[in-house]
């Protein structure tokens, strides 16, 4: 066989890989299949159901077929629950309110997202170093907000704090001592899964509103004496960056979307009343 001949038969069957000043043959069979790519992994994901940012909710299973909220494709808002308290613990007593069962009113704790509160309560506010040692050493001798460039650049919103039109300050709302705690009128702490008490100080005819259904939202079961998950104002409302959305209200605006279809065949939606979760 001429020298040429074989050099193309070679090409043919594999390639040839130039190794310093060697030739190395590397023979593949046009047979062998093509190794399959693994499928990509599955995306998580994450929708709103108030703000985002504040209110957000994970999609996965909590049945086999059942998926625990279903989100808008458009807007990546929850439009529907497989459990609606899921993450839930009760609400705790509010004024006019005492008479609601522990269990019967629940919100999802937001404590434990706002990552800056162990920071702030442990590392310079916990009021337990050396006055020396302590930032601020002493609080201001008037209630005039100081510009803190650390604190700007953790919350860029607050650099211009748009709530009270520039009337209040940061610990008319935030623990003087205790900065993982807001505070009502008489200096005493306010949990951060309770904001109602402390935006009540102001607003106390949104409170009354929302206490009584009127303002606000809630998803559960509808009856008078049935169990609701109740969403707490800085769920909806950003206290930082209140006047916001086209109406200078605290909102930006979304487009309404059209309800849920129902699936082929289906001639209601009386399914959904019965409850997959037992509760």
């Amino acid at each position: 066989m001429k020298k040429s001949a074989l050099h193309t038969i070679l090409i043919a069957l594999g390639a040839i890989v130039v190794l310093g000043g060697g030739v190395a043959v590397s023979v593949f069979s046009q047979d062998a299949a093509p190794q399959e790519a693994a499928p990509p992994e599955p995306q998580e994901v994450i929708c709103f159901e108030s703000r985002k940012g504040a209110s957000e909710i994970t999609q996965h299973e909590i049945q086999p077929g059942l998926l625990n909220v279903k989100c808008s494709p458009t807007t990546g808002a929850a439009l529907w629950y497989g459990d609606p308290y899921e993450g839930t613990v009760p609400m705790g007593k509010m004024p006019l309110l005492e008479s609601i069962p522990d269990d019967k009113a629940v919100v999802r704790p937001r404590s434990e997202k706002l990552n800056l509160l162990a920071m702030c309560g442990t590392a310079c506010h916990n009021n337990t170093l050396p006055l020396a040692s302590r930032v601020p050493p002493t609080l201001p001798k008037n209630n005039r907000p100081v510009p803190i460039p650390t604190m700007e650049g953790m919350l860029p919103e607050i650099a211009n704090l748009q709530h009270g039109r520039g009337r209040i300050w940061c610990l008319d709302c935030h623990h003087t001592t205790k900065r993982n705690m807001l505070v009502d009128h008489f200096g005493d702490p306010i949990s951060f899964d309770q904001p109602q008490l402390l935006c009540g100080k102001c607003h106390g005819d949104k409170l009354r509103d929302w206490r009584d259904g009127i303002h606000g939202k809630r998803i559960g079961e509808f009856a008078s004496t049935g169990k609701k998950r109740w969403f707490v104002c800085t769920e909806c409302h950003n206290p930082h960056d209140v006047q916001n959305g086209d109406r200078n209200r605290g909102f930006t605006q979304l487009q309404p979307e059209l309800p849920p279809q129902l699936s082929h065949g289906m001639k209601d939606a009386n399914y959904e009343k019965l409850h997959p979760i037992p509760h």
